[in-house]
């Protein structure tokens, strides 16, 4: 009894405390207009020593995370972080379609003087060749969102 009751409390903190990736990807479309969602996401992914998609969904709430606040040094130190950690994932992962995404819907988004833009050809390129090959219903229409594909 001790055992199962030590187990069900073990993964009830790990559940609290680990967000899956379908649940990341649907407080990323909150994110975009709810600032604690984003300031949630941003604290929750942090904790976690995030590598691949996860650190490349941190990343983009921390480059939305310019979007919601009004600091100008917080807006652009916070962005150019998000940035650096979308790119960080990227190379860790260059196939995975989920942060290409991830990183092609903040540079079409991110104003210009930001300077980041330079993947937006290669990564759209990589969505529109693999976008019949996404299972996951969500994110498939996330792409079809930001490419602007009549679905």
């Amino acid at each position: 009894m001790r055992i199962k009751l030590l187990f069900l409390l073990t993964f009830f903190f790990l559940a609290a405390d680990g967000q899956d990736v379908p649940t990341i990807r649907k407080n990323y479309l909150k994110a975009v207009s709810d600032k604690e969602i984003c300031r949630e996401m941003i604290h929750s992914l942090e904790k976690k020593n995030a590598e691949g998609l996860q650190l490349a969904y941190y990343g983009a709430f921390q480059a939305l995370w310019a979007k919601h606040s009004s600091n100008p040094l917080e807006k652009l130190s916070t962005f150019k972080k998000g940035r650096n950690n979308i790119d960080r994932a990227v190379k860790q992962e260059p196939q995975d379609l989920e942060a290409r995404f991830l990183r092609y819907s903040i540079q079409k988004e991110s104003p210009g003087f930001l300077g980041y833009k330079s993947n937006i050809k290669e990564d759209r390129a990589m969505l529109s060749r693999n976008i019949n090959n996404v299972d996951d219903p969500v994110l498939k229409q996330m792409i079809i969102q930001i490419l602007n594909i009549k679905s």
